[in-house]
């Protein structure tokens, strides 16, 4: 770990005093959460934190550093992959099965804030991703009827938890949320209110600062469930509530990118311009100065050459540069297949998405899970038995089929090899098909046509009508 964590090191909590007070678990994680959350800041925060991430030279005077640090760019190397990742995850949407139609509602708008689930699922595994662990509290409003809502929250926002082994399984007992409320202030302003909600089966306290810094009760009551509606994904789980960003070793890799370059640019910048170099002047000469429209005076012995790097000295921390990036990408690309790409499988159009080890399949499967629990939290406050379940999406990479593809496929289904049913499924998973269709609603509609099909009654002909068709006889004129 890089030596900007000392600024950071509290301690351990022990016994905690205040409800504002993070346990220990939350310490030991905190150190890790550092750099990311800078990283994400951009190029403006990194500045900010000036000499923690850029650390001054022992004989670099400040106006040059605060130059240099002035020049230096941090590449959004982080934040890219893990926007990526997220975007790799809710590639489709998030398939329900079997919900209410009354939940299939709310989820339109999830977390009370104009979010669908869809994009409420992006933002949450962009944290899941950023801290290795995220929460999600389904609450409701107090009001009668109070339709429910989804929060989620990051371990920095986790401030303490109890847990108890009920009926087999981990259930919470107790949970400390740092929650942050804007309120009116004045006419036209507002403020920015810290509190911390205290969560326990069935009643809920809520905690704000008073004028003397000490948190005190501001609201408490009941609760509908009696139980708490929290549910938690790992993207990387070391403990109960306790977890490692799964990037950082990235994030890592930005910082000395960020670093690398700025010495290699600072370098550049000085030896970017020739310097004029004087010799056979006496020391106790007047300062020369050399420009359009000056004339030097050449003592005898006196001689004046511009001295110009040639750069070959960079080679090599360009080449630093190239191979710091490359493993970024790499790691990245781990992150997915949870593997290094060899140049075989690099050369195939398909990549095996069986992979059950890589980042992405955990935080994949996590989510799903993750948001599984809340589906029934949520049924659960609308007595709704139709809780249902959801399926994230796992095909990370974009894996369309090719029109000869189409074609052999149709061609087994035509010859008896396949079903109609592999037939719509691939179809469905090679992306021909769009995101909504259901192979299972379209097999039932294809078979119930065909039953409507076969039981319509078919009209008998009557032996006695004429056929329109037929020439008519000739008949004899009757007199």
């Amino acid at each position: 770990m890089y030596s900007g964590f000392r600024h950071y090191n509290r301690g351990k909590a022990g016994s905690t005093a205040n409800v504002n007070d993070p346990c220990d678990s939350w310490l030991n994680m905190e150190p890790h959460w550092i750099l990311i959350e800078n990283l994400i800041g951009g190029t403006y925060e990194m500045r900010l934190k000036h000499r923690r991430y850029l650390p001054q030279e022992p004989r670099e005077i400040d106006e040059s550093y605060d130059n240099r640090l002035a020049r230096s760019v941090c590449p959004p190397y982080y934040q890219r992959l893990e926007r990526m990742l997220a975007g790799m995850l809710t590639r489709k949407p998030v398939r329900l099965n079997d919900i209410s139609d009354t939940i299939r509602e709310n989820l339109f708008d999830v977390d009370l804030q104009g979010n669908d689930l869809n994009i409420w699922t992006y933002e949450t595994a962009r944290k899941m991703i950023r801290y290795g662990h995220v929460g999600v509290l389904v609450d409701a409003p107090a009001e009668a009827n109070g339709r429910p809502y989804w929060v989620t929250y990051t371990p920095r926002e986790i401030l303490g938890w109890r847990t108890e082994l009920i009926d087999g399984v981990q259930k919470f007992t107790q949970l400390r949320l740092l929650e942050k409320v804007i309120e009116p202030d004045g006419d036209y302003g507002e403020v920015q209110v810290e509190q911390v909600r205290v969560l326990t089966p069935g009643a809920f306290e809520i905690h704000r600062k008073n004028e003397d810094g000490d948190f005190t009760v501001y609201d408490e009551g009941t609760t509908t469930l009696n139980e708490i509606p929290f549910s938690v994904g790992y993207a990387n789980r070391v403990n109960l509530m306790e977890s490692r960003p799964p990037m950082e070793d990235i994030a890592e890799l930005n910082l000395k990118y960020y670093q690398t370059q700025s010495d290699l640019y600072n370098q550049l910048h000085i030896s970017a311009v020739p310097m004029l170099a004087f010799y056979g002047f006496p020391q106790s000469a007047e300062e020369v100065s050399a420009g359009p429209g000056e004339a030097i005076a050449f003592p005898a012995e006196g001689r004046a050459e511009y001295i110009e790097s040639k750069g070959t000295s960079y080679d090599a921390q360009f080449k630093s540069l190239e191979k710091i990036e490359s493993q970024i990408n790499e790691l990245g690309l781990a992150a997915v297949l949870g593997q290094k790409l060899s140049a075989e499988t690099a050369e195939a159009k398909r990549i095996d998405r069986s992979q059950g080890d890589s980042t992405m399949q955990v935080v994949a499967q996590q989510t799903q899970d993750m948001i599984d629990n809340c589906l029934i939290f949520h049924a659960k406050y609308l007595s709704d038995n139709n809780s249902g379940s959801c399926f994230v999406n796992r095909d990370f990479l974009a894996s369309r089929l090719e029109p000869q593809e189409i074609g052999s496929l149709r061609e087994l289904f035509q010859t008896g090899v396949i079903t109609q049913e592999t037939l719509l499924k691939q179809l469905h998973e090679g992306e021909v098909l769009g995101d909504e269709f259901d192979v299972e609603e379209e097999l039932e509609a294809t078979q119930q046509a065909n039953l409507i099909e076969m039981e319509q009654p078919q009209e008998e002909e009557d032996p006695n009508e004429q056929d329109e068709s037929a020439e008519p006889e000739d008949v004899e004129e009757l007199e």
